[in-house]
């Protein structure tokens, strides 16, 4: 437990090794991390950025890589307006360049296939990242315990990983996706619309039957909110996990 706690610790040098874009304004990195100690999925990771004139700026992100010892990790970035190193990252960052990066870092935001009991996750916007780590990481365990997804968007096209949350749905039968918007519906659209709720929970099943692990992921309020209507329903607050995004939240700008 030490060994892994001073490896997590360990400033690396992260070599990119491919970028992609998931929508306008979000895109996955893929970094080479030389000596990378393993995560699960749900953590995160620091980085960090050095001026030439000594300036640091410091971000944490979401690890989007599935659960895995591989050295190849994959960070999806949202471009925050006026943010330094989202901007810096979307803009400037190319292929071959290099950024320290630290981690994995969080235990208590993290899913492990040895602990599979049911999974209900809960996303607003990029609030997804750390969700679909784990999503990929069940999928390449194995894992039989059904889960369910309701992901919260503005319009369609801001919907990240899309194509691979269709895919992971209509592979089997122990998930299921649900996708709400919230501003723009397109015709024919076949998702719940508005803000989560209570109602909503209800209707897509986010019960507390069979005691399952809950993860709600996005901006600070619609965490809040999300992990006020759980408890409500029922679900024990301790297997409530939540992560927020934001001023008052983990990071990310």
């Amino acid at each position: 437990m030490i060994g892994a706690a001073m490896a997590a610790a360990q400033w690396r040098v992260a070599t990119v090794t491919a970028i992609r874009a998931e929508t306008a304004s979000v895109k996955t990195i893929r970094f080479e991390v030389p000596g990378w100690p393993g995560h699960l999925g749900g953590q995160h990771v620091d980085l960090r950025l050095t001026a030439e004139d000594g300036y640091v700026a410091q971000r944490s992100y979401s690890i989007a890589s599935g659960a895995g010892t591989s050295p190849q990790i994959e960070l999806t970035i949202d471009a925050v307006p006026d943010g330094e190193v989202s901007g810096f990252l979307h803009e400037e960052l190319r292929i071959g360049d290099q950024i320290e990066i630290r981690g994995p870092i969080g235990s208590y935001f993290a899913w492990s296939a040895e602990h599979d009991y049911g999974l209900l996750l809960i996303a607003g916007g990029s609030g997804i990242v750390p969700l679909m780590s784990m999503l990929r990481s069940r999928a390449a365990a194995g894992a039989t315990q059904h889960a369910r997804l309701l992901y919260s968007s503005r319009s369609i096209d801001q919907i990240i990983y899309r194509s691979e949350l269709d895919r992971l749905a209509a592979q089997t039968t122990h998930f299921t996706l649900t996708h709400t918007l919230t501003r723009e519906t397109p015709s024919g659209w076949a998702g719940e619309q508005g803000r989560i709720d209570r109602v909503m929970l209800t209707r897509r099943q986010f019960t507390p039957a069979g005691d399952p692990d809950v993860y709600v992921c996005g901006p600070t309020a619609f965490v809040e909110t999300i992990a006020e209507h759980l408890v409500a329903m029922g679900h024990r607050a301790s297997n409530v996990r939540t992560e927020r995004f934001g001023p008052t939240g983990a990071i990310r700008t």
